[in-house]
């Protein structure tokens, strides 16, 4: 399709003698259509040329010419505006759309590039509550778009599975083993124990002790010890495998933090011989104060026993070793920011500087309920299976109310349910917090996931009504003048730009919002003109739009992990 950031680069180019690819970072698009379809500003190059944004402006403006893309181009405040021939706007992005169906947006941009995606990890023998959500989500989201442009993405769910949660874990087996039946419902049963530990833990040294010595038999092999841990193990995932079901959520590999216990060693080895470990009170560190970090990164503690970051460090350099990988992003909340800046800085001494350079920490806010934080020690949690499933009544509910001969209405209410809790989830920045509310969550009016959903099935309602398809090369783009009809072809055509966004900022809100922007575009359309008038040709031309609306919206929510129902 046509790139019209290209176009306007080359003829600013042409008339300046500057790169185009410089050229084409500056281009903007305008916030109304009165200021241009794009816009260049002209004091960007001011320096450069050493003139004046008007100037420069005027100069160019006298220099290039306009085509069949560009119909107009305008001086204003030293911005040049561009004007695009709306028709043969409308001709490129519905032609490809058509053509290329759910592809459209589709790149190969990452070809040949090996992306691994961390995400979810869930530490096992306890609840999967709303903590996990986002990572879970976001992860999944960021998976499936970069698969969708090209790269060759590995999503890992590094399982919290190893650490001294687990002598507690242990210890409180050998103390309440005969109270439980872990065979029926486990993960609270896991739960209730792990909380108990813990209390016991703070009136008792002895038994911290205990649980501590627990992990040290862990880490030797201790076959009582490790078959107890793969039993939590076990319980845990196929508790966990219900709710990636229901989500639709994917891994490619599982291996966790225990995974790679047989490889700190080596990591251990490495440092030492480069002379970047030093003994501090019986531990081993790393000090990173030339780096600008004034807290060290511990290896070992001083009873020998590992910790979670000596543990990252073998899997970063297990993960270049085995993926080769472009880039290792870490789906991971922000409290753990000091945590990775300190392994990233460790990892500059393990492996080269393309994987060191690969290594992105995609931090995200806290889930607080409104009542404060939440923590699996005080048994004050959500969880997500409870969430998912209320939530779904809640839509069974509604869509009752609106439609209560609806067919398959319990499988439509599991769709806009999820779809309410993803997009809730995803339509916030990473960076910030978030207030669980289930109001907020369970909101159906607005900016929210079913009204996605409910655009997409308006535009599957058109296209049944309408009971034809238009051959896309009979249709006349020239008709499709309206301002709204404009403003939602552009919004279409930057589909592909926002995908690639998505992907360099590691953020899917940038592609939940466009959904929802897309949706709004659309809305003001088929509310403001007539889709199934008698002029064939109109209708045609106006169906074209519809049926390509109804496509990008399902490709953009699917990336979200959103799945579409055809009625409401």
């Amino acid at each position: 399709m046509i790139n019209y950031n290209n176009i306007i680069a080359k003829k600013i180019g042409e008339a300046t003698g500057i790169d185009i690819t410089e050229l084409s970072q500056y281009i903007e698009i305008p916030p109304q259509r009165e200021m241009g379809d794009f816009a260049f500003p002209c004091f960007k190059l001011a320096k450069q040329l050493k003139k004046s944004p008007v100037i420069i402006a005027n100069d160019i403006k006298e220099k290039i010419t306009t085509d069949e893309y560009i119909e107009k181009i305008e001086v204003k405040s030293g911005y040049l505006n561009f004007y695009v021939n709306t028709s043969k706007l409308a001709e490129e992005v519905l032609k490809e759309i058509d053509k290329q169906k759910e592809n459209y947006g589709k790149s190969d941009i990452g070809k040949g590039k090996n992306i691994i995606v961390e995400y979810s990890s869930p530490n096992i023998a306890k609840p999967f509550h709303i903590g996990h959500l986002r990572t879970t989500l976001i992860g999944n989201a960021l998976y499936r778009v970069y698969k969708f442009l090209g790269y060759n993405t590995v999503g890992i769910n590094h399982l919290g599975d190893y650490g001294t949660q687990f002598g507690k874990m242990i210890e409180a087996y050998k103390l309440w083993s005969d109270e439980y039946d872990l065979e029926d419902d486990p993960i609270n049963k896991m739960m209730d124990m792990y909380v108990r530990i813990n209390e016991l833990c703070k009136q008792d040294e002895k038994v911290l002790d205990a649980c501590r010595e627990n992990f040290r038999l862990l880490e030797n092999g201790d076959k009582y010890c490790t078959d107890l841990w793969e039993r939590f193990k076990d319980l845990s995932l196929k508790e966990f495998y219900k709710i990636y079901d229901l989500l639709d959520v994917k891994f490619d590999s599982l291996n966790g933090e225990a995974f790679y216990s047989d490889k700190m060693e080596e990591v251990v080895d490495i440092l030492e011989k480069k002379g970047k470990l030093v003994e501090s009170e019986g531990a081993k560190i790393v000090d990173l104060e030339d780096q600008g970090i004034n807290t060290p990164c511990i290896i070992k503690k001083a009873d020998g026993s590992s910790i979670y970051a000596t543990r990252d460090l073998a899997a970063i350099l297990y993960r270049a070793r085995t993926y080769d990988f472009d880039k290792c992003l870490y789906v991971v909340a922000y409290e753990q920011n000091l945590h990775f800046k300190q392994v990233f800085a460790v990892a500059k001494y393990l492996v080269d500087e393309k994987y060191h350079k690969g290594l992105t920490h995609v931090s995200y806010g806290m889930v607080a309920l409104p009542t404060g934080r939440m923590s699996t020690r005080l048994g004050n949690v959500v969880k997500i299976e409870e969430l998912l499933k209320e939530t779904i009544n809640r839509a069974n509910e509604i869509i009752t109310e609106k439609n209560q001969d609806l067919e398959d209405k319990d499988e439509v209410a599991k769709k806009v349910g999820l779809a309410a809790i993803i997009f809730n989830t995803l339509s916030t920045t990473t960076n910030k917090d978030q207030i669980f509310d289930w109001d907020t969550a369970l909101n159906f009016q607005g900016e929210t996931g079913p009204y996605i959903q409910y655009t997409y099935v308006r535009t599957k309602s058109v296209q049944d009504k309408s009971e034809i398809s238009p051959s896309i090369d009979e249709v006349d783009f020239s008709l499709l003048k309206e301002e709204t009809a404009v403003k939602t072809i552009k919004t279409l055509y930057n589909f592909s730009e926002i995908l690639l966004n998505t992907a360099e900022k590691n953020e899917p809100s940038i592609l939940a919002r466009y959904l929802i922007e897309l949706s709004q575009n659309y809305n003001n359309f088929y509310n403001e003109n007539k889709l199934l008038v008698d002029d064939e040709k109109l209708k045609n031309a106006r169906i074209a739009l519809n049926n390509s609306v109804g496509s990008v919206l399902k490709t953009g929510a699917g990336l979200l992990g959103i799945k579409m129902p055809n009625k409401m």
